[in-house]
Order: structure tokens, then C-alpha cells, then sequence
């Protein structure tokens, strides 16, 4: 294996590592655990913070490409794609299987459920699941129950 194929398939934090080195996102912090492969179209408009972990199967899009079709029916108008930053911060777990969508700000200390659908922000604090995704509960309860194990 090539130099690059080595360091994405070694683990999460080899290849954020590498991806980091190469510029390949906006921005891209420290302790940083990407297990996707595939960071959308866009990859230059998704920012990562401190201590971000995302787990398998986590799509990201950064566009409605609705305007394509409206723009192939409707030949009297011109429609303009929608895009968007994606913006997650320090401290946040993405679970397996999510999608977050483009103009969607993930606050600090954060835990996004497996399978969620992010298309809002969701606020710094929090545990939020769901399609859509919703806030669900805090995200120092969640860190209490882990320390105590509760989750039995």
C-alpha cells in the first residue's frame, strides 16, 4: 500500500490525521476520530473541533441539489443550489448511521444518537437523537451515568 492508503485504513485517528495534513476540511481539531470514508461533495465547508469522534456510516451533505430538477422543468427561471457549512464543535460523539445536513452547527459537549438526522443546530450541553434530531437530554447526566455505569 501507498503512503495514503496506509494512513486511511490504519484507524479513526490516522486518518484524520492525514486528511488534517492535506487541508481537506475547513478546519479540523486536535484528538480528532473520523471513521467515515466519504465527507460529501464538500468537504471544504465542514469544520471539526477538539475531541470529536464520528463514528461509522456518518454522511455529510452540504447541498440541496433540488435546482437541478426545478431548473431542467422550469426553463423561465433560474434557481440557485443551496449549500452550507456544517460546524461541529469540542467534545462531541456522532453515532453511527447520521446524517447531518448543510447550515447545521453542532455546539460543544454534544452526543448525536446513532441514526439521527441532523438538519438544526443542536445546542452546546446536550444529548440529541432522532429524525429529525431533537434534544433528548443533557449531555452531564449522560457523562454521570458513564462514570457511574448506569446504563446496565
Amino acid at each position: 500500500m501507498d503512503d495514503a492508503s496506509t494512513n486511511l485504513h490504519r484507524g479513526g485517528y490516522s486518518r484524520a490525521e492525514y486528511l488534517k495534513k492535506k487541508h481537506y476540511f475547513k478546519s479540523i481539531g486536535e484528538h480528532v476520530y473520523l471513521q467515515p470514508w466519504n465527507f460529501g461533495t464538500e468537504p471544504e465547508m465542514i469544520s471539526f473541533g477538539d475531541n470529536v469522534h464520528v463514528a461509522s456510516n456518518v454522511n455529510f451533505v452540504n447541498h440541496d441539489i433540488t435546482c437541478m430538477m426545478f431548473n431542467y422543468m422550469d426553463k423561465e427561471h433560474h434557481y440557485k443550489i443551496r449549500q452550507g457549512e456544517i460546524t461541529i464543535g469540542n467534545n462531541v460523539f456522532i453515532g453511527a448511521g447520521s446524517r447531518i445536513l448543510y447550515d447545521v452547527t453542532i455546539g460543544d459537549n454534544v452526543i448525536i444518537g446513532a441514526g439521527s438526522l441532523v438538519n438544526k443546530s443542536i445546542p452546546s450541553g446536550t444529548v440529541a437523537a432522532g429524525v429529525p434530531c431533537k434534544v433528548i437530554g443533557s449531555f452531564e447526566e449522560y457523562q454521570r451515568k458513564m462514570v457511574k455505569d448506569e446504563f446496565k
